[in-house]
């Protein structure tokens, strides 16, 4: 097991891009599920073209985890050594992803890239396991969610894990809070988890990023505050961009007159940077878009349009 102090600058990895009739390791890292809602997701995956491949105790339940963490961790490791399997999808978040950070493999998991696909409690993993290997990792649509329902994006899942270079994230509807132009390698998740980082082991490295930020039912003063953590522990003092999801119920109390875009602003006024605010990643009410974490994007603003491109492939096609 990699040591998980050893934080240090690496080159980016890229795992085989997945293709039609790849096996596609599904893993509980968190809590437990809805088994109907899994069977549904695995079942939309078979409709896509892919295998879906699970243990039979992903079912077992330890208080509101998804078994115990030996049973988690184990399941990761298992997956991501087998050659047949492409890519492993989380089935949901919750929380628990963070119990196995200092049981992971990291030096295996560098030897063997493979897609690693999840959001909202899973960006623990996603941020941990991108800083200590450099394998670009996937924050976007899970089994029992988005992939059940059928509402994530297609194109940004084709374009993020089939090895496409140079296209744009969907950003209809997105706000520009700040204008600007930004190149930096994206990086990010769900607010909460990359706060619960600061201080451990496995804190996020921001230096350089492009970063988005989202989160599901926090009160705009909890979103201020956390932002604030993150400023004064230094980790947007060299943040190139802010790319902001659509912040779902992260409402103020009700009859209050201040927006959650008002916070924002004020607590990053004093990063000179284009920022925008509404991107649909993660916890989103449709249409849950694929982001390649850990590659070059490019953040473009005018005084009411953004874009946001990405500059090189998040996977390798050919590579196996």
């Amino acid at each position: 097991m990699a040591d998980a102090k050893n934080i240090r600058p690496v080159e980016i990895i890229r795992a085989p891009a997945l293709r039609p009739g790849d096996k596609i390791g599904i893993i509980a890292p968190a809590s437990s599920f809805n088994h109907e809602h899994f069977l549904v997701g695995c079942d939309r995956l078979r409709q896509m073209g892919y295998e879906p491949v699970y243990s039979q105790n992903i079912f077992e339940r330890e208080l509101y985890f998804a078994g115990t963490v030996e049973r988690r961790a184990h399941e990761f490791h298992e997956f991501w050594r087998r050659e047949d399997i492409a890519a492993l999808i989380c089935v949901r978040g919750g929380y628990g992803s963070n119990y196995l950070l200092e049981k992971l493999d990291y030096g295996m998991i560098a030897a063997h890239p493979k897609i690693l696909l999840g959001c909202s409690d899973i960006t623990s993993l996603l941020t941990a396991i991108h800083d200590r290997t450099g394998l670009t990792v996937f924050h976007g649509p899970m089994v029992a969610k988005d992939i059940s329902d059928g509402t994530f994006d297609q194109l940004s899942w084709n374009n993020s894990l089939t090895g496409i270079a140079d296209w744009d994230v969907p950003a209809n509807g997105v706000e520009v809070l700040r204008a600007g132009t930004a190149r930096g390698k994206l990086y990010g998740g769900c607010l909460s988890m990359l706060v619960a980082s600061l201080g451990t082991p496995y804190e996020i490295q921001t230096e350089g990023c492009i970063l988005f930020i989202e989160d599901i039912g926090e009160k705009p003063f909890r979103i201020d505050r956390m932002l604030m953590q993150l400023r004064l522990a230094g980790k947007l003092e060299k943040i190139r961009g802010f790319v902001f999801g659509e912040m779902l119920d992260c409402l103020p109390p009700k009859g209050e007159t201040y927006t959650l875009q008002q916070v924002i602003l004020r607590v990053l006024e004093p990063y000179n940077v284009p920022i925008v605010y509404g991107l649909k990643s993660g916890h989103v009410s449709s249409g849950n878009i694929t982001l390649p974490i850990g590659v070059q994007a490019e953040l473009k603003t005018g005084s009411s349009e953004a874009s946001l491109q990405i500059l090189e492939s998040a996977t390798i096609t050919g590579a196996r």
